[in-house]
C-alpha cells in the first residue's frame, strides 16, 4: 500500500491516485486539529425574481407593460440596517428550510456598473473583484484579480490545486465572450478557465493513464483500501466506505450522462445535444465533484458557475419545463413568463441547498462539518435579471462554523458595496487587507 499520510492519497496501478478524506486513526492527537476554513462561490446568472426571493416584496406586483420603469418599481429592501432571525423563508428560499440555522442571508449590497461594457458581461466577470470604476487601466471592464485567487495566494499553497473553477455551461456554442462565462479570473484580461465537462474534471482530480482508461479509480486502488480499512477504527471505516461509495457513484453518473449525449447525437434535433441534457442531474454532479475536492483537501477554494449570462442556448430544466428553455429569454419576458422564472430561481436553489445539505453531513477533525469549516456562498452579478440592476442583490452565505453568525437575515445599510462583504470573507481566510476594491468597511453584524 501506498499512502501519503500528510496529503491522504491511496495510490493504485497504473498511476491512479485517490485522495483521502480526513481519518482520525492515521493522524496522531488529531481531536485537537481545526479543520481548515474553505471559500466556494456558488454563482446563478441574470438575477432573481425579486418577490420570490426577498422578503417583504412579495406584494410588489408589476402591472403588464411597466417593466421599463424605474428600477425602484420592483420594490427595495428597507434603506435602514437591521438584523433579525432568519425565520419565514421565501418561496425562492424555502429549499434552505432544513439548513435554515447554518445559512446568513444578506441583502442591500450593491455594485456599480461602469458604463462601457454589456450589462450581463460586466456583472458576471466582476464579480468577485468588484474594482472601483475607472481604475483599472487598460480595459474597459473594472476587473481585477479576483477573490478567489487573492485568497488562494494565502490558503492555497499546500493543496494540490490552489482553486478549481467548476463551470455547468456544457454548450459549446460560444455564442458570447469569455465575460459572459466566467467569474474566475488570475487578473484583468487574465481568465482563470473553468472545467464544464464532469469527465475531465474527474480526470483533473484523479490522474487516470492510458492502462486504466476502462476501469473505476476506486477499482483500482480497492486493494490499497483494504488494506487501509485494516488499519482504522469502525467510525473511519465507515467514513472511507462511504467516501469510495460516493466516488463510484460520480464515476456512474458521469458513465450516464456521456451515454445520454451519445444517443441524443445520433437525433435530429432543433438545439444541439447538450441542450437536452437533465439540467439538475449535470450541476448535482459537478456538485458532487466539488464536494469531494473540498473533502480531500484536493483545494480550499473553488468558485462554481451554475450556468452563463444572455446564452440564449436553451437548457432542460427537468422537473421544471418538459423542452429546453432559455433563462435569459424569459428574463425579458417577465410579465409573460413569471411563473415559469420562480419555478427556475428556486430550480437553482435547490441545487444550492442539495450542496449545503451534502457538505454538512460529512464530519471532519474537528468535530464540525466540511461545511462549518467552509464559507459558501450563494449570489448574481444582478438584483434583478429584467431591469439589469446592480442594487440589492441576491445573497446567502452558508456555513462557516463558530467564526460568523448564522439563521440571520441581515440587511445592509442602502448602498453599501458588495465588497464590503468580500473584504469580511477575505480576512476571514486570512487574507492581510484592509480595503478590497471599493469597499468601506467589513460587514461586522455578520462576525462572531
Amino acid at each position: 500500500m501506498q499512502l501519503s499520510t500528510r496529503r491522504g492519497f491511496l495510490r493504485g496501478i497504473a498511476g491512479s491516485s485517490l485522495a483521502l478524506p480526513w481519518l482520525e486513526s492515521l493522524v496522531a492527537a488529531a481531536p485537537n486539529r481545526a479543520g481548515p476554513l474553505r471559500m466556494a462561490h456558488f454563482y446563478v446568472p441574470i438575477g432573481v425574481v425579486r418577490r420570490g426571493f426577498f422578503p417583504g416584496e412579495a406584494d410588489h406586483v408589476i402591472p403588464k407593460g411597466n417593466l421599463g420603469n424605474k428600477m425602484r418599481s420592483l420594490g427595495r429592501q428597507d434603506p435602514d440596517f437591521s438584523v433579525r432571525p432568519l425565520a419565514n423563508l421565501t418561496p425562492t428560499m424555502q429549499p434552505l428550510e432544513a439548513s435554515k440555522a447554518k445559512v446568513t442571508l444578506i441583502t442591500g449590497m450593491d455594485r456599480t456598473f461602469q458604463q462601457g461594457t454589456d450589462v450581463h458581461a460586466q456583472c458576471a466577470s466582476c464579480y468577485l473583484s468588484s474594482a472601483k470604476p475607472y481604475t483599472i487601466e487598460g480595459t474597459a471592464w473594472p476587473l481585477d484579480r479576483t477573490l478567489d485567487h487573492l485568497v488562494a495566494d494565502e490558503i492555497g499553497k499546500t493543496t494540490p490545486f490552489p482553486t478549481l473553477e467548476f463551470s455547468c455551461n456544457s454548450h459549446k456554442d460560444n455564442r458570447e465572450s469569455i465575460y459572459f462565462d466566467n467569474i474566475s479570473w488570475y487578473g484583468t484580461g487574465h481568465v482563470a478557465p473553468s472545467i464544464r465537462d464532469p469527465r475531465a474534471m474527474y480526470r483533473r482530480l484523479f490522474s487516470r493513464s492510458e492502462s486504466d482508461r476502462y476501469r473505476e479509480v476506486t477499482s483500482l486502488v480497492l486493494e490499497d483500501a483494504r488494506d487501509l480499512n485494516r488499519q482504522l477504527a469502525a467510525g473511519d471505516r465507515h467514513k472511507l466506505g462511504e467516501y469510495l461509495e460516493a466516488i463510484r457513484s460520480i464515476e456512474r453518473k458521469t458513465e450516464r450522462l456521456e451515454k445520454m449525449k451519445a444517443e441524443l447525437a445520433a437525433v435530429s434535433l432543433e438545439e444541439p445535444p447538450d441542450a437536452y441534457l437533465p439540467r439538475g442531474e449535470y450541476i448535482r454532479l459537478m456538485g458532487d465533484l466539488m464536494v469531494v475536492a473540498l473533502q480531500a483537501g484536493l483545494t480550499n477554494v473553488a468558485t462554481f458557475m451554475v450556468g452563463p449570462e444572455r446564452w440564449d442556448t436553451p437548457f432542460l430544466y427537468e422537473s421544471v419545463f418538459d423542452k429546453p428553455r432559455s433563462h435569459h429569454q424569459m428574463s425579458h419576458n417577465q410579465t409573460e413568463a413569471i411563473d415559469d422564472l420562480l419555478k427556475l430561481d428556486r430550480f437553482h436553489m435547490e441545487q444550492f441547498a442539495f450542496l449545503v445539505e451534502r457538505m454538512d453531513a460529512i464530519e471532519e477533525a474537528d468535530g464540525k462539518t466540511l461545511l462549518d469549516n467552509t464559507l459558501l456562498t450563494y449570489g448574481s452579478g444582478l438584483g434583478d435579471g429584467s431591469t439589469h440592476q446592480y442594487n440589492d442583490l441576491p445573497i446567502i452565505v452558508a456555513g462557516g462554523g463558530q467564526r460568523v453568525q448564522t439563521g440571520l437575515h441581515i440587511n445592509m445599510p442602502e448602498g453599501t458595496p458588495l465588497a464590503n462583504l468580500w473584504l469580511t470573507q477575505g480576512q476571514l481566510l486570512g487574507l492581510p487587507a484592509n480595503q478590497f476594491a471599493d469597499s468601506t468597511g467589513i460587514v461586522d453584524a455578520w462576525l462572531r
